[in-house]
C-alpha cells in the first residue's frame, strides 16, 4: 500500500477543496440549466401525449445499472458568448448505459429545446459518440425527434460535414454493430436518413414523421399538396414504404419495443451484466421514477466485464484504502503549485497498491502498474515537466504494457516537455518523439483523464484528444493550452520589445501591460476545462471522486469489445 503524506486538514487542502467544490457546483448548474430548459416544454409534451427526452432515456435504461453521460457541456459558450445564457448539451443527450443487460451507446434528441434542432457543436458530439460506439462495438440506439439543422444559423460546413453522421451509421451496421432508431417525432430532409440507415426502426402512431421534403418544401419545389401522414407518417412507413419495422401507440410502448429488440441481442451475444453491487449504491444510474437525476447522475458504479486472456481478473478486488474524498483537495487550482500524483493514483486503484516502474529514473514522470476494479492497468502521470529520462521511461513502459496486454491510463498533469540548453543537447526532441511514437502506435486501449495542466507537446505525449484515446475526461480545474497564459504573454512581450528596440522605439509601459493582460486572458479563458469541453475536446467533465468508477466502466467497456465477435459484413443492413 502507498504511504500517504497528504494532510487533508491543512489550510492548503481546505482551500483546494473549496475551489474544487465551487467548480463542481458550477458544472452541475450548467447541466441543470439544460435539463430545466428542456423541462419547460413539458406542458406541450403532455398535451401531445409524449414523454420528455430525459424521461425517454430513463425508461430505456435498466433501472439501477451504471450510466455515464457523455459531452454534457458540448456547445457551452458556442451558442451564446454570455455565460449566463449559454445552454450546453448541443441539442442532444448521449451516454453509455445498459439496456436489457447490453452495454449500449444511447443518444436522444433534446426535443424540449428548439424542437430538437442540432445546436452548436451538436454535430461534433454525435460524431464523437458514434466513434466511441464503433471503437467499442456498442449497439447504437438513437431516440429521434429533431427539427434538424437550424436554417436561421445555416453554415455550409455543417451541411457538408453532416454527411459523416450518416456515413458512420453505415459503418456501424457493416461492422456488425446494431443500429436501432426510435422515431419519436420528425426526421426531415437529411434527418430522414437516420431511420433510413438504421437496422431496426420503431415508429409511434400519429407522432413519427420521416420525409425528404415536408409539405411546405414540397409545395415550394413541385407545387404538389400532401399531408404529413401521406408523405411520411408512421402508419404509412410501417405499412406502405417499409421504412419502419414496428408501430407503437405511444412513446412508452416504443421504448418497450426497443428494450425487447435489444434483449434479443443480449440472448444472442450473452452480454455480460454487472456482477456485483455498485461501489456507492446511492449513485447508481437513473431510475424511471427519478428522471431528474439523469442530467448529472454520477457513474460511481463498478461493472462486470468480459473475462479474456488480455485482462486476467482476480477475485479479491479491494476498494482504495485511502479516502476518495481527498481527491477534492489534492489538485491545486493553479498549475504552478506542485502535487504528487501518487497521492491521486493511490485513491483510485485497488487497495491503494502501486507497483512503480523505474521509480528512481526520470522521477518526474510516473509509471505505475496497478488494478482498477480488478482490471490490470498501466498508469502514466506527471510530477513535473517530462525530461529526457522521463520520456525514455514512458516509452519503455508503454511497450511493456503492450506486451502484457494491459490498458494504459494517462493522468495528465504536465506543463510539457523540458526545455533548455541541457535538455536540447540531451536529445529532448528525439526522446520526446519516441514517446509520441509509442503513444500513437500502442496496441492496447488508452484512456486519458486531464487532472491538471495539459500544456504544449505534453498534451500529445500524454495521449491528448489528437492521439485518439478510447475515452478522455477532464476534471473541473484542468487546463489545456499550448503554454501557460503568462508564458505566452511574456514571450510576445519579449518579441515586441526586441522589435521596438531594433527600430529605436521606446515601449509604452501602459500599452505593453494592456497587451500582456489581454494575451493572458485569451489563453486562460480558452484553457478552461468548461471551454474545451464545450468544444467537444473531451468526453465530459467529471467529479474527481467519480474517477475510479468512470475508469472501471470504461475499462469494462474496452474488455467487452475485445471479447465480442461481431458478424461483420461487406455492407450495412439495407432497408427492404
Amino acid at each position: 500500500m502507498f504511504e500517504s503524506s497528504f494532510n487533508p486538514q491543512s489550510p492548503q487542502a481546505q482551500q483546494r477543496r473549496d475551489a474544487m467544490l465551487a467548480r463542481l457546483a458550477q458544472l452541475r448548474a450548467l447541466e441543470d440549466r439544460a435539463a430545466q430548459a428542456s423541462a419547460r416544454s413539458k406542458p406541450v409534451f403532455d398535451k401531445r401525449g409524449q414523454l420528455l427526452p430525459r424521461e425517454r432515456v430513463a425508461l430505456l435504461l435498466d433501472p439501477g445499472a451504471p450510466y455515464v453521460p457523455l459531452c454534457s457541456l458540448a456547445g457551452y459558450m458556442q451558442d451564446s458568448k454570455d455565460p449566463e445564457k449559454s445552454v450546453p448539451g448541443g441539442g442532444m443527450l448521449a451516454g453509455l448505459g445498459f439496456v436489457s443487460g447490453v452495454r449500449c451507446m444511447v443518444v436522444a434528441s433534446d426535443s424540449g429545446i428548439d424542437a430538437g434542432a442540432i445546436q452548436a457543436r451538436g454535430l461534433e458530439k454525435i460524431l464523437r459518440v458514434q466513434e466511441i460506439a464503433l471503437q467499442n462495438q456498442l449497439p447504437f440506439i438513437h431516440l429521434v425527434e429533431s427539427a434538424g439543422a437550424n436554417l436561421t444559423k445555416y453554415q455550409v460546413e455543417g451541411f457538408v460535414l453532416g454527411g459523416s453522421l450518416f456515413r458512420n451509421l453505415a459503418r456501424l451496421s457493416a461492422a456488425g454493430i446494431p443500429v436501432i432508431t426510435v422515431q419519436h417525432g420528425s426526421g426531415t430532409a437529411g434527418g430522414a436518413y437516420m431511420p433510413g440507415l438504421s437496422d431496426i426502426v420503431i415508429m409511434v402512431r400519429g407522432r413519427s414523421r420521416a420525409f425528404l421534403a415536408g409539405p411546405p418544401l414540397l409545395m415550394a419545389a413541385t407545387g404538389e399538396v400532401a399531408t404529413e401522414e401521406e408523405l411520411g407518417g408512421a402508419e404509412m412507413h410501417t405499412s406502405v414504404s417499409g421504412l419502419g419495422e414496428y408501430l407503437a401507440e405511444d412513446d412508452r410502448e416504443a421504448l418497450g419495443l426497443a428494450r425487447r429488440v435489444v434483449a434479443s441481442i443480449a440472448r444472442e451475444e450473452k452480454s455480460v451484466r454487472p456482477e456485483r453491487p455498485s461501489v456507492r449504491p446511492e449513485f447508481t444510474s437513473v431510475r424511471p421514477e427519478h428522471v431528474e437525476g439523469l442530467t448529472h447522475a454520477r457513474a460511481r458504479a463498478s461493472t462486470g466485464s468480459a473475462r479474456t486472456e488480455m485482462r486476467p481478473i482476480r477475485n479479491d478486488m479491494a476498494e482504495p484504502l485511502l479516502p476518495t474524498e481527498d481527491l477534492l483537495a489534492l489538485m491545486p487550482a493553479h498549475h504552478r503549485e506542485p502535487v504528487d500524483m501518487r497521492e491521486v493514483i493511490a485513491r483510485i486503484v485497488d487497495g491503494s497498491e502501486l507497483l512503480e516502474f523505474k521509480a528512481l529514473y526520470g522521477a518526474a514522470t510516473l509509471c505505475v502498474q496497478a488494478r482498477i476494479d480488478g482490471h490490470a492497468v498501466g498508469i502514466i502521470s506527471n510530477n513535473g515537466p517530462i525530461d529526457v529520462a522521463g520520456a525514455s521511461k514512458a516509452t519503455h513502459f508503454i511497450q511493456w504494457m503492450c506486451q502484457l496486454g494491459h490498458p494504459i491510463v494517462y493522468l495528465q498533469n504536465t506543463t510539457g516537455y523540458m526545455v533548455g540548453k541541457d535538455s536540447e543537447q540531451g536529445g529532448m526532441i528525439k526522446h520526446g518523439s519516441k514517446m509520441i511514437q509509442a503513444v500513437t502506435n500502442a496496441t492496447v486501449p488508452q484512456i486519458t483523464i486531464q487532472c491538471g495542466a495539459s500544456f504544449g507537446a505534453g498534451n500529445y505525449g500524454m495521449c491528448g484528444r489528437g492521439y485518439a484515446p478510447r475515452f478522455l475526461f477532464s476534471w473541473p480545474q484542468a487546463k489545456t493550452a499550448v503554454m501557460g497564459g503568462e508564458q505566452a504573454a511574456r514571450t510576445m512581450q519579449i518579441v515586441a520589445e526586441a522589435g521596438m528596440a531594433r527600430k529605436g522605439i521606446t515601449p509604452d509601459p501602459v500599452q505593453m501591460q494592456a497587451q500582456f493582460d489581454h494575451i493572458v486572458n485569451v489563453f486562460e479563458s480558452q484553457a478552461d476545462a468548461f471551454h474545451t469541453s464545450g468544444l467537444v475536446l473531451d468526453d465530459g467533465v467529471i467529479d474527481p471522486r467519480d474517477t475510479r468508477a468512470v475508469l472501471a466502466f470504461c475499462l469494462a467497456t474496452c474488455a467487452e469489445a475485445a471479447a465480442r465477435e461481431p458478424r461483420r459484413m461487406q455492407f450495412g443492413v439495407a432497408r427492404m
